[in-house]
């Protein structure tokens, strides 16, 4: 009898098992009703392949002192006491994003590098792990210099990718130096993958964004994805890799009506969170549908990087006039030593006597 009741207990016990197990993947191209196209007009005037060049703010100009691309930095400050500093190294695009990083920023460094076309060069760049490492170095080596310290050392990292630049992301998280230094991961309408030959994803290739989405999730990390619905010929879309993520962690994209706020004429469709893992869809299937993801960074920054790094903050260069001031204590009539009168006066003052 006890033998019997074990096995129906057994039987149950599988049969609960077999009915919470996780549904497979089924991709899904986006549709039709995703499928628009905006001109530069009905954008508001941008063309979000061609920004305009905003003031520089607190940057200065690119400079090419890291090992791979190039680096901006403050003009002053940015930096702690003991050389600490934050550094976003962004993928593919790194003048675009330099415009709409310098508009919001306050402190940390961007480092921009873009290689090609194909995710292929990214990915084959940095699958060495000596690369990254070497990059961040001489990055601390540039902020140390340019500060006057004897070193300087990275405290937040960050990886951003648009577009193909998500190969240098994947190619750097397969890496334990990767996995234990990379605080935070935006891939901005950058994340594919190639189909199995029954019509699923390659989840060997987004098994280390899978692993980094966990980690987010359980707000141990911070993963931002964004996609759009540009379909392509024959590799899966951004909508599908996303969605497919959002599986991973056991969840479910939300459909959304498009936000006034959002930029460069994106309209929101679906969106996702859950600890630090956030995922947003929009319409659209062209050229400047995929360029206005850029243009997603400054909410990401304001929003989310911003408020999690709390960057040491830097300052614009000092104005040539600034030099000319009297300094604020002289100005109050403090101790600065007021000027001597001439000595024709000073004569005549004692001749008075």
């Amino acid at each position: 009898m006890l033998a019997l009741c074990c096995l129906v207990l057994a039987a149950t016990s599988s049969a609960a098992a077999i009915g919470k197990e996780k549904k497979p993947f089924i991709p899904e191209k986006p549709t039709e009703k995703t499928q628009t196209q905006k001109t530069a007009e009905e954008r508001g005037g941008v063309n979000p392949c061609n920004t305009k060049e905003p003031a520089p703010g607190i940057y200065e100009p690119w400079n090419r002192a890291p090992s791979i691309g190039q680096m901006i930095m403050p003009a002053r400050g940015g930096v702690t006491k003991d050389g600490k500093f934050d550094v976003m190294i962004h993928f593919h695009g790194h003048d675009p994003m330099r415009r709409e990083w310098v508009q919001v920023a306050d402190g940390a460094v961007l480092v921009g590098i873009t290689l090609g076309i194909g995710s292929g060069a990214y990915e084959q760049t940095f699958s060495d792990p000596k690369t990254f490492k070497e990059l961040l170095e001489s990055v601390e080596k540039e902020v140390a210099s340019a500060r006057g310290l004897a070193s300087a050392k990275v405290r937040k990292v960050g990886l951003s990718a648009w577009s193909a630049g998500y190969g240098a992301a994947k190619a750097i998280l397969r890496t334990d130096f990767g996995k234990d230094t990379v605080d935070s991961l935006i891939l901005l309408d950058g994340l594919h993958a190639n189909y199995e030959p029954d019509g699923s994803l390659d989840d060997k290739s987004l098994a280390p964004f899978v692993a980094f989405a966990k980690r987010a999730k359980a707000s141990k990390r911070f993963m931002y994805v964004s996609n759009s619905s540009i379909i392509p010929p024959d590799y899966a879309s951004t909508t599908e890799t996303v969605n497919y993520l959002i599986h991973e962690l056991g969840g479910r994209p939300k459909g959304q009506k498009p936000r006034k706020g959002d930029p460069m004429g994106l309209e929101l469709n679906a969106k996702f969170d859950a600890g630090n893992f956030h995922a947003r869809g929009f319409d659209g299937n062209d050229k400047m549908d995929h360029c206005a993801h850029i243009g997603l960074m400054r909410d990401v920054m304001k929003t989310f990087i911003k408020k999690r790094w709390n960057s040491p903050k830097g300052q614009a260069a000092k104005k040539a006039t600034d030099a000319a001031k009297p300094s604020a204590k002289a100005a109050a009539g403090g101790s600065a030593k007021k000027p001597k009168k001439p000595a024709s006066k000073r004569n005549e003052k004692v001749a008075k006597k």
